[in-house]
């Protein structure tokens, strides 16, 4: 599948965002229904800027001597990789695929070739942790009914202009699997996310299905298993444009993915995946944090 420019048919549904962060009913009946729910307006601009400010801060403090992990879903080399499977518990940086030229040398600026910064922003930095934790958040956690919500990895996600990779279509739950499913991710556009430049696309109504994959640890290595090898739902994907501020509630078995961002316009996005204390994590789930217990709102 591939990404489709917005039409009548296929234009996602927005809701204003609420004041407190509580859904209404006609929120979480689309929730429910589609799987996703896109919230307008529900960060400030403001504070949008300033996890930007503090991502180029991060950046700008970031010796890429210090690793040259490329994180790419076509072939998640990535993932046996050490720096990345310690990441859980850590601030961390991945460049794009096509972020070295052949001589293995930087082809742009470390600024214009970082893919994200994963994946204990919310924990570890003052600036994360504080956009995270704002009461409307939990507030948002509750109404979707996570009896006892955990923030379990963020990332600030760049995709950089004409080099931003796409994302394949997945679950989150074959990344962050508990048993009851409880993963759920928070997606906030900092930038306008356009098809132009590699918005969300998702498969309405696909969360229904079964859970086809999970990544789990093997020793010092992961492997991707398949548990169900239904297809996914033959339908056009939706293309999830968002201005920035918006916020993009995804369910954790929602098929979803993102396109290549090809302009000239970044696309930068910052993500908080949450799950349910009550729910058991599985211990062979890739993201450990033997040195950094989860927290949830407080």
């Amino acid at each position: 599948m591939s990404a489709a420019a917005p039409t009548a048919m296929n234009r996602a549904q927005h809701f204003a965002a609420p004041a407190d962060g509580r859904l209404s009913p006609a929120m979480q009946a689309a929730y429910a229904k589609d799987g996703f729910l896109i919230l307008d307006d529900f960060v400030s601009r403001e504070d949008c800027a300033g996890l930007r400010r503090r991502a180029v801060e991060l950046v700008a403090a970031f010796d890429p001597a210090e690793s040259r992990t490329v994180f790419s879903t076509a072939d998640q080399s990535h993932a046996r990789d050490r720096y990345f499977l310690e990441s859980g518990g850590a601030i961390r940086f991945f460049f794009e695929d096509g972020a070295f030229g052949p001589d293995g040398r930087l082809i742009a600026d470390k600024a214009l070739a970082l893919n994200k910064i994963g994946h204990a922003l919310h924990d570890l930095d003052p600036v994360f942790d504080r956009l995270s934790r704002q009461p409307c958040f939990a507030a948002l956690a509750a109404s979707i009914g996570l009896r006892q919500p955990l923030l379990l990895q963020s990332m600030y996600i760049f995709k950089q202009p004409r080099i931003g990779g796409a994302v394949d279509w997945h679950q989150d739950a074959s990344f962050l699997y508990t048993s009851p499913p409880s993963a759920t991710g928070l997606w906030l556009a900092i930038d306008d996310a356009t098809v132009e430049n590699g918005c969300l696309q998702a498969l309405p109504g696909g969360h229904r299905g079964p859970l086809r994959q999970r990544f789990r640890r093997n020793g010092p290595d992961t492997r991707m298993t398949t548990l169900d090898a239904t297809p996914w739902p033959n339908m056009p994907p939706v293309p999830l444009e968002a201005a920035s501020g918006s916020l993009i509630l995804l369910h954790g078995l929602l098929p979803h993915a993102s396109g290549a961002n090809r302009s000239a316009r970044p696309r930068h996005a910052y993500t908080l995946h949450l799950i349910d204390g009550a729910a058991d994590y599985a211990a062979d789930n890739w993201l450990q944090r033997p040195d950094l217990p989860l927290r949830g709102f407080r």
